[in-house]
């Protein structure tokens, strides 16, 4: 069994947005060599997120405005007691809830086995600051 470990770095400059990094994903799989096995993709920090779905561009917009509904941007304590700690991201911490963690796609034949469509995303919370994302190949 192999593994390879690498980190990819975002600066979103807005305070929340998505981005497709399967590309960056996808290179990292073909330098690793592995064929047969598992690819975990995993925003390393509270406020950001990574999954799985469609790159259309309404959509996107629908996730900024639906998570907006859910959990607005409200930096007083009032609204979030999280805020209260000097931070004004309460919303980023529950948008992230929303969104996730973290993905696993399968590697077959050397490549990430999606389903129509798919694609991976980067979800940002509360931007304007590098963070990283770890991606974890392992397999043969």
């Amino acid at each position: 069994m192999n593994s390879v470990t690498e980190y990819l770095t975002f600066t979103i400059p807005q305070r929340m947005g998505f981005l497709n990094i399967t590309a960056q994903v996808n290179e990292i799989l073909q330098r690793s060599g592995i064929q047969e096995g598992l690819c975990l993709v995993n925003a390393m920090h509270i406020t950001a997120s990574v999954f799985i779905n469609d790159d259309e561009p309404g959509l996107l917009d629908d996730y900024g405005r639906w998570l907006e509904e859910l959990a607005p941007f409200d930096p007083s304590p009032e609204k979030y007691r999280h805020n209260r700690t000097g931070e004004d991201n309460g919303d980023a911490h529950h948008k992230r809830q929303i969104m996730g963690r973290e993905v696993v796609v399968a590697v077959t034949k050397g490549q990430l086995d999606f389903g129509p469509w798919e694609q991976i995303f980067y979800g940002e919370f509360d931007g304007n600051r590098a963070k990283r994302v770890l991606v974890k190949i392992i397999g043969e």
